[in-house]
């Protein structure tokens, strides 16, 4: 039995993709990453591909052929794959040691704790919490390391 009942995708010919210039495509590519990554609007949990379309002016097919053809995975995979990649720097970062899942898949633009779990497993393999524990028990903190050493 798998673990978050995650399927195999299929690739799907869509017609429309062929339709868009590789120019128009390098174009939207810029600009979508600009706003995606650079912009942060991957945190907003609202955000999405129709809004990305309305603000750079172009429709949602288009928004979706670039995302397949110049990142090869739907527009859902991509902003997830970002806010993943936050999580797992805020899942090992010091600072943040205090919080629960919940409030750092609230802090990447997760809407809900299982999309966090389900997309943080198929990216990475294992979940959450296993990824921090892991990363813990690699890297000792200072306070951790200097109760083990022994007395002089």
């Amino acid at each position: 039995m798998t673990k978050y009942n995650l399927t195999e995708r299929k690739e799907k010919v869509a017609a429309y993709r062929s339709l868009v210039s590789p120019q128009l495509m390098d174009e939207l590519k810029e600009k979508i990453l600009n706003i995606i990554l650079i912009q942060q609007r991957y945190k907003d949990k609202n955000y999405s591909a129709k809004q990305l379309a309305e603000d750079l002016g172009t429709n949602t097919r288009y928004i979706s052929a670039v995302v397949n053809v110049r990142f090869h995975m739907n527009y859902t995979s991509f902003v997830n794959k970002f806010r993943i990649e936050e999580a797992m720097a805020l899942l090992v970062d010091k600072r943040y040691q205090d919080l629960n899942m919940e409030d750092i898949s609230d802090m990447v633009g997760f809407s809900n704790r299982q999309s966090f779990y389900a997309s943080f497993y198929r990216i990475n393999g294992v979940t959450p919490r296993d990824y921090k524990m892991r990363h813990l028990s690699q890297h000792p903190s200072e306070e951790t390391r200097m109760k083990k050493a022994p007395k002089r």
